[in-house]
C-alpha cells in the first residue's frame, strides 16, 4: 500500500487505499473572497484563525493555507497565515502556492512536514519546484496539466501525471510523496467529466500506485442544490480509488457522504467514527439522564 504521511509539530495524517479518506479544508483561500482578501491585504488575519478553527471543528484533517493576493506581497503573507495556523490548531498543513518564494517563505516557518501545493508538468515549473520539495523532504500535490493546458482526454492527464512522478523520482521524491490532482471539470460543462475523473483515478491508483486529490468543489460548479452532487462525486471517486480532496468541511452534505463512503468501503472500523460524528446528543444526553436517574433510584433503596 502506498502511504503519503504529512505531519505538524504534534499530529500525523496518512493518505492511503487502506485509510479513511482526507479531507483538506479549502476555506483559507483570498480566491474569489474579496473581503478576505482585503483583510489579509490590511493585516488583518482574524477571518483566517475563524476558518481555521471552524474547519477543524466541522472535521478537516488537513488545512490548505493559500496568500494569492495580486500586487500583495505572497511570501510575508503566506508565512503569517502559516504561523497563525500552526498556533491555533494542530492539523497538518498544505501549503498552496505557485510563487516559488512564498513557498520557500512558508516553509521555512512551518513545523512538521507539508503538502505542498502544487507542481504541474512543466520542465520549467518542475525543475523549479521539485528541487525545493526533495531539499525539505515535504510531499507534493502533482497537477495533471502542462504547457498544452488541461486536456479533455483523460488518458492524455495520465501521462502528465506519471511524467511528473519519474521526475520527482528523479529529484529523490519517491512516489508516495507525490499526490495527483487529475483536475475536476464541472460537470454542468462537460457532461463526461465525472467519468473522466473516476477512469483516470483508478488508473493512477492500480498503475501508478499513487494517492490523489481535487478540488472538489469544482465539479458542481454553476448548478443548483451543488453540495449534494459534490458529496455524491467524492462517493464515487472515493469508490474508484482517490484518497484525499480538498473541499469545504463546513457542509453537512459533503461531509456526511464522505464520512458515509468511508464506512461503506471498510475504513471506519465497527462505523465508530459514523457513530461518533452522528449520535444524536439528544438522544445521548437521554440516556445519561436515565442510567443517572437509576443510580439515584437504587441509592435511595
Amino acid at each position: 500500500m502506498t502511504h503519503t504521511v504529512i505531519s505538524s509539530a504534534t499530529r500525523e495524517v496518512v493518505l492511503g487505499f487502506d485509510r479513511p479518506f482526507v479531507m483538506i479544508g479549502e476555506r483559507i483561500n483570498p480566491t474569489g473572497r474579496k473581503l478576505l482578501s482585503e483583510e489579509m491585504r490590511a493585516g488583518d488575519f482574524s477571518r483566517v484563525e475563524a476558518d481555521a478553527i471552524a474547519q477543524v471543528q466541522a472535521g478537516a484533517h488537513v488545512l490548505d493555507v493559500n496568500a494569492g493576493i495580486p500586487l500583495a506581497d505572497e511570501p510575508a503573507l503566506l508565512t503569517r497565515a502559516i504561523q497563525l495556523v500552526q498556533s491555533v490548531t494542530d492539523v497538518p498543513l498544505s501549503i498552496d502556492s505557485s510563487v516559488v518564494e512564498a513557498l520557500e517563505a512558508a516553509i521555512a516557518v512551518y513545523d512538521g512536514k507539508p503538502l505542498i501545493n502544487s507542481v504541474t508538468g512543466e520542465d520549467e515549473v518542475m525543475e523549479r519546484v521539485l528541487p525545493f520539495v526533495a531539499k525539505h523532504g515535504a510531499a507534493v500535490v502533482a497537477i495533471s496539466n502542462d504547457e498544452t493546458g488541461i486536456s479533455e482526454d483523460p488518458d492524455v492527464r495520465f501521462e502528465v501525471a506519471r511524467r511528473i512522478v519519474n521526475r520527482a523520482a528523479d529529484h529523490g521524491i519517491p512516489r508516495e510523496d507525490v499526490v495527483v490532482d487529475p483536475l475536476v471539470m464541472p460537470i454542468g460543462a462537460m457532461g463526461s467529466a465525472g467519468q473522466q475523473v473516476f477512469r483516470l483515478v483508478r488508473r493512477l491508483r492500480e498503475e501508478l500506485q499513487v494517492n490523489t486529490t481535487c478540488g472538489a468543489s469544482n465539479v458542481s460548479f454553476g448548478l443548483p442544490n451543488r453540495h449534494v452532487v459534490t458529496g455524491t462525486f467524492l462517493s464515487m471517486a472515493m469508490a474508484s480509488g482517490m484518497t484525499s480532496a480538498i473541499m469545504n468541511p463546513l457542509h453537512a452534505e459533503v461531509r456526511s457522504a464522505v464520512q458515509a463512503a468511508d464506512v461503506l468501503m471498510g475504513v471506519d472500523t465497527n462505523c465508530a467514527s459514523w457513530i461518533r460524528n452522528h449520535r444524536d446528543p439528544d438522544a445521548e444526553v437521554g440516556r445519561r439522564v436515565g442510567r443517572a436517574g437509576g443510580r439515584r433510584a437504587r441509592a435511595g433503596s
